[in-house]
């Protein structure tokens, strides 16, 4: 009786690890996804945090500590260290206050991609700030948690949450 059970147990488990693989193989490695929040605060205001890369830590949760890295050609580069490892960013786009772009220049990650921050000054004086991730995650089993267990604007949610605390503000997030 126990050998029967512990059989039938593997057995599930080896249907639920193919099936895990078979839904990883058929989600796509590229996703894009967009949140944003209006704040009560003037654009170059959020311009100036969200570019403030020694300050990220201030505000943004998780984020233990930020080194900028050399840069030859004017780009601006830094890793960013958090409970679980460090990432290399860097700038590829800058339009101020409007439009900034980041990427991830680390290789070998299971996942990578381009944040774009738009802001949007409103007639009443807020800005409407907008987050795209264009993302991509390379390994089978992160693909799976990324879309059904975290999601993919889990990161944006929380990181604009945080902008619009870091101005004493509450947030309501737009954007699945």
């Amino acid at each position: 009786m126990l050998w029967t059970v512990v059989g039938i147990l593997v057995a599930l488990a080896i249907v639920g690890v193919g099936v895990v693989v078979l839904v990883g193989r058929a989600l796509p490695v590229d996703h894009e996804a967009t949140c944003a929040v209006r704040l009560n605060q003037p654009a170059q205001a959020v311009w100036g945090v969200i570019t403030g890369i020694n300050e990220l830590p201030t505000w943004r949760p998780g984020l233990k500590k930020v080194e900028l890295l050399p840069s030859d050609d004017g780009t601006v580069r830094w890793r960013e260290f958090d409970r679980h490892g460090n990432i290399a960013y860097e700038i590829t786009e800058a339009d101020p206050p409007k439009r900034l772009i980041t990427r991830i220049t680390d290789t070998g990650l299971p996942f990578g991609g381009t944040w774009t921050w738009t802001l949007e000054p409103q007639a009443d004086g807020t800005t409407s700030v907008s987050v795209t991730e264009n993302g991509q995650v390379y390994n089978i089993l992160f693909r799976v948690i990324s879309r059904f267990v975290i999601g993919h604007t889990a990161t944006m949610r929380k990181n604009l949450t945080a902008l619009a605390a870091h101005f004493g503000e509450s947030a309501t997030i737009d954007g699945a």
